[in-house]
This record gives structure tokens, C-alpha cells and sequence, in this order.
């Protein structure tokens, strides 16, 4: 096939290339600095003349607190571009492939969500998410909408922002507390893991709205000592709480996703987060060995 990657320079563009190239697909990669997927007209003239079978967003605007301050650049990025994407797809008849988050839901439930869930995003950057969500489904009677967790890659290397797990590595090298919240609670999702299984589902023909969490419920406190035994590290990690770590916008509190219908559609479950947090560490020490 011929497959088009939006936001190669991220965690997860950097594996959904690795992956549909080593299936033997054509790709084509843009990072945002070559393609600015608001610019509608530009993302149209791409598309039509790469003539793709298949279109994978993986850009976003992900900066949540930033986003209060500034929801109609969070708009433009996580909507409006979606938008223009999937206008650009219904014209040149290409399938498309788009990732949201977590954040569409409030986190009251109390257990991992399901797709049938009712949404309601708690702040800009998830209004905008689930905004893009919207327009792909108004455009396209057929994409595939993958909601997924906290993803973190070995990509996180390389991008300005990092990941979790680099902030908490980063973290440890200073000799004081670190101070992790343990009253949120998410699934935290390995980005090769989640390019593999976008693949599987591609490659299945599937559409509509998918969970693809990383399998586990875990708290970011949880998280962090994860981090820190697979890494041989053992910083002071002492529990936090929303009441003493106050941030500009509301996250949901328990955000976590059922992967039920994934496993139901013979994609293969996500392994442990042992396993993988062990992985991107041991990724993590070639890279940085190589460098």
C-alpha cells in the first residue's frame, strides 16, 4: 500500500514509519515542519498527489495546560486540522487513520472505559481532541479512531518535550524528592506496541473508535517506581495528590482504557508494563551508547 504518515518526528509517527516500512509499504513522511496539516489547501494538494491508500495522523497539539491559555491554537491543532485531513481523504478516496486520547472522558466512572462510554472532556486540549474526533466521522463514513493513553516511545529521546519516563530519569539525577501523583490513574501506552497494533488493524480493514491502552490501570506514582526498578535507580519518590499538585487545566482522574474490543477483534493484547517499560529502557541505553 501506499501510506501517507502525518507527524513523523513524534514518539508514535516514528514507529508507525518503522513499522508499515517493514511490512513493505511505500511511505511517505512528513514532520510539521514540511507539512503544516492546518494549512487546509496544502494538505489537500499532498494528499492528492501522493494518491495514498492510507492516511495516519499522528500529529497533535498535546501541550494541556498551555492549552487554556491559548484553545484556539489547540483547536486548530487537534481539530480543525483533522478536518482538513479528512476532507483531503473523502477526495482522494484514502482510508484514514486518526489518534486521540484519553482526555475525551471525565474519569468518574472508576474503571477503564469502554467505547461506548459517554464522553466529556474536562478542558481545551480535550475539547479539541474530541473535536477531531467529530470532524473525521463528519467527513468520512469509514476512518478508524484510535483512542490511546500517555504514550511514550524511545522517539521521546529526540522531541523537545520528552516523555514520562524521561522526566522521571531526568528527575533522579537531582538529589531531592521527587513527587509523583498517586490519585490519577491512566494506561500508559509503549509506542512501538501501539504502531504494531494500528497496523494489525489497518491491515483488517477495521473502522469506527478503538481503545488502545497500554492494558494496565496504574497511578503515576505506580508508574514512576516502574520506571526506577527497571532502570536500577532508587530516587526518594514520595505520593502527591491532586490537592497539593494544582495544574491549569482538569485532567480525569481515573482515565484509564479497556482494550476489550481490540482483543475481540483478534488484535493481540498489549503485554505487561514491565515488560515494556523494561524495553524502553534497554532501547533507551542502545540509543544513548550509540550517540
Amino acid at each position: 500500500m501506499k501510506v501517507i504518515v502525518f507527524g513523523k518526528g513524534g514518539q508514535l509517527g516514528r514507529e508507525l514509519v518503522r513499522v508499515f516500512a517493514s511490512q513493505g509499504h511505500e511511505i511517505a513522511a512528513f514532520e510539521r515542519s514540511e507539512i503544516d496539516v492546518t494549512d487546509g489547501s496544502r494538505v489537500e494538494q499532498v494528499i492528492a498527489s501522493a494518491n495514498p491508500d492510507v492516511v495516519l495522523n499522528a500529529t497533535a497539539y498535546n501541550m494541556v495546560d498551555v492549552a487554556e491559555k491559548e484553545p484556539d491554537v489547540a483547536f486548530a491543532g487537534n481539530a480543525l486540522a483533522v478536518r482538513n485531513l479528512a476532507v483531503a481523504c473523502r477526495q482522494a478516496d484514502a482510508r484514514f487513520v486518526h489518534f486521540s486520547t484519553d482526555y475525551v472522558f471525565d474519569g468518574r466512572l472508576g474503571r477503564p472505559y469502554v467505547e461506548e462510554d459517554a464522553t466529556h472532556p474536562l478542558g481545551a486540549y480535550a475539547v479539541s481532541k474530541l473535536a477531531g474526533e467529530c470532524y473525521a466521522q463528519a467527513y468520512l463514513d469509514d476512518p478508524l479512531i484510535i483512542r490511546t493513553s500517555g504514550v511514550f516511545g524511545p522517539g521521546g529521546l529526540h522531541t523537545a518535550r520528552g516523555n514520562f519516563v524521561e522526566t522521571m530519569l531526568r528527575l533522579a539525577k537531582s538529589s531531592q524528592p521527587i513527587r509523583v501523583v498517586e490519585d490519577y490513574v491512566a494506561s500508559p501506552t509503549y509506542a512501538p506496541e501501539l504502531a504494531e497494533r494500528t497496523a494489525q488493524m489497518v491491515d483488517r480493514k477495521l473502522t469506527g473508535i478503538f481503545h488502545v491502552g497500554g492494558g494496565t490501570a496504574i497511578s503515576w506514582f505506580d508508574y514512576a517506581k516502574l520506571i526506577f526498578e527497571a532502570a536500577g535507580l532508587s530516587p526518594e519518590v514520595k505520593p502527591t495528590n491532586e490537592r497539593e499538585h494544582r495544574t491549569a487545566a482538569r485532567r480525569p482522574k481515573f482515565s484509564a482504557l479497556s482494550n476489550a474490543k481490540m482483543e475481540r477483534c483478534e488484535i493481540l493484547p498489549m503485554p505487561p508494563m514491565k515488560d515494556v517499560v523494561r524495553d524502553y529502557i534497554a532501547r533507551r541505553q542502545d540509543i544513548v551508547a550509540g550517540s
